[in-house]
């Protein structure tokens, strides 16, 4: 290939117009269905539900371009809901407009959490010019000897911050990115380390707002302790936290991870042209100390917690177990930040880090840092309101029904459908509330009998823990979740980057946990189950490492 075809392709000119083209098609699709009248009225609940997310994670994976993607599928759900429903063009604009885009950047629940990106996005670009990432990053350089040890720091912060998904993504990248550049960690793999440490860890951790989400999709039993008893079962979090833990010690990759990391250790952490730009990185302060790092994110973290529990009522006599268990975590979280922006701009003003003016002029810069995760955030809302409108959730549960007549293989069949449940929507707590209450219907005689007892049989614990795994799954591997979102935008890495190079290792271990759950199926064992889950796991790892390791 001559060096101007090369330079070509790598700037994205001369490539085939796919997005361009699906759009086309399906506006042309559309008047040709207007004009010969083709009904389409039983769409909604039927297969012609997941065409939407279908579309637009398909078109992400292939032209490698997210925001076209997205909107494409959206258009995509508003033709099909349109025709289902007779309204013609005006109810296109309808569906997409009103009841998508504008229904969800006027929902308080999602208000919230943009409002909480925004505001950590401002307070990173104030430990950056206050030098407080910088001095973090020499410190850490210091301490932390080894590319190893800068990734399993990645991954130790990760576990440590197990209070929200949303927070983890964004803080863990924060603090940990300068470190990780240093030791020439791509981006890939820190988004990859970020995402891995985020749902999989809330899913685990008895005081989070996953554990709250999940305690409410239950009735007649406590929901918390009910949660507590599938932490064991919960395949696809254990397992993942084995598997970034040798990735953290080993120098195995494979997939496209590979080309990243390769690519990393000769000092382009991004691979692709598209990255954050010089001009896009707020200017970096030299006066600081490790302590303008440390002591906001020390705050952030406590404000936050406290922001939650307050919503829960810990502070009207709820208990703090409680208080997660009812907290409104979107609430929480947008009045926690705020609380922990005024202190930490009262901290830098204190100690002359920083000007009035300065601190000012960070508001816009972090408002500007965070406008990609904002975009793709909006339109994956807008996606899954066209995927809810199509009643998507409602035709996969009546598949789900259907299969399952063979309780043994119930907990792998559950895994499997929530992958794919959680893939194609992009929402695992849409997931296993869509299942749980399924699993419940199918095992009513026998939580009317723990009702009584206070035990839970442990086939209905590992159905719903496969519930979980596969929601989380499914979340931890789609272009439209939430978690892989701000993963995304916490590592600064391209999201198409990061879904493609993360998708073999999260798939890796998802095979390893449908043995697992057929194993449950026929030996409810906690002991058995994980003990030889995790055993297999490691010697997948190894025998990946082996193998990669003679391909060169």
């Amino acid at each position: 290939m001559s060096n101007k075809k090369k330079s070509i392709k790598e700037n994205g000119k001369g490539k085939f117009p796919i997005s361009a083209i699906v759009f086309a098609a399906l506006i042309f699709i559309y008047f040709c269905i207007c004009a010969v009248n083709i009904p389409i009225s039983d769409a909604v609940g039927s297969l012609w539900s997941l065409l939407p997310p279908i579309t637009a994670i398909g078109l992400a994976l292939i032209t490698k371009e997210v925001y076209s993607s997205l909107f494409i599928g959206i258009v995509t759900g508003g033709i099909i809901y349109a025709l289902s429903q007779g309204t013609g063009f005006e109810g296109i604009l309808n569906t997409i407009v009103q009841e998508g885009l504008i229904s969800n950047l006027s929902d308080s629940y999602n208000v919230g959490i943009l409002i909480f990106l925004v505001v950590l996005g401002i307070i990173v670009v104030l430990m950056n010019k206050a030098g407080g990432s910088r001095a973090y990053g020499e410190w850490a350089v210091k301490h932390i000897k080894s590319r190893h040890g800068a990734c399993f720091a990645t991954f130790l912060l990760g576990v440590l911050i197990f209070v929200d998904d949303y927070f983890n993504c964004l803080t863990v990248g924060s603090v940990m990115r300068p470190v990780t550049d240093k030791f020439k960690v791509s981006r890939a793999k820190l988004a990859y380390f970020i995402d891995a440490t985020a749902a999989p860890v809330c899913i685990i951790a008895p005081i989070s707002s996953w554990a709250a989400a999940v305690s409410g999709t239950v009735d007649g039993v406590n929901g918390i302790q009910l949660f507590i008893s599938t932490i064991p079962y919960n395949l696809y979090a254990m397992l993942t936290l084995i598997m970034v833990t040798f990735l953290c010690f080993s120098d195995m990759d494979y997939g496209p991870m590979k080309r990243h990391e390769k690519n990393a250790a000769n000092g382009d952490l991004f691979t692709t042209p598209r990255r954050v730009n010089a001009e896009d990185v707020p200017a970096i302060g030299f006066n600081g100390h490790v302590l303008d790092l440390i002591l906001p994110v020390v705050i952030l973290i406590s404000c936050c917690i406290t922001g939650m529990i307050y919503t829960g009522g810990f502070f009207k006599g709820e208990s703090f177990i409680n208080a997660f268990a009812n907290c409104d975590a979107s609430y929480g979280l947008s009045m926690g930040s705020i609380f922990a922006l005024l202190i930490v701009i009262a901290y830098y003003l204190l100690r002359r880090a920083l000007s009035f003016h300065v601190i000012m002029n960070s508001i816009a810069e972090g408002f500007k840092q965070m406008v990609p995760a904002i975009i793709i955030l909006t339109f994956a809302w807008t996606l899954k309101t066209m995927t809810g409108l199509l009643e998507a959730g409602e035709f996969v549960s009546g598949v789900v029904a259907q299969a399952m007549t063979i309780k043994i293989l119930l907990p792998v069949i559950l895994f499997v459908v929530a992958i794919g449940l959680s893939f194609a929507t992009g929402t695992s707590w849409g997931t296993f509330g869509i299942l749980i209450p399924i699993v419940i219907n199918v095992f009513t005689k026998e939580l009317a009998g723990a009702a009584e007892t206070g035990n839970i049989p442990p086939i209905v614990v590992i159905c719903i823990s496969s519930c979980l795994a596969g929601a989380v799954c499914g979340d931890h591997c789609s272009p439209i979740s939430d978690t892989t979102i701000m993963a995304s935008a916490g590592a600064q890495c391209d999201h198409v980057n990061h879904v493609a190079t993360q998708l073999p290792y999260a798939l890796t271990v998802a095979a390893v946990c449908a043995v697992g759950y057929i194993i449950s199926g026929f030996v409810q064992n906690v002991f058995v189950v994980l003990g030889i889950s995790s055993v297999l796991m490691i010697c997948v790892l190894f025998g990946i490492k082996a193998y990669t390791g003679k391909k060169g």
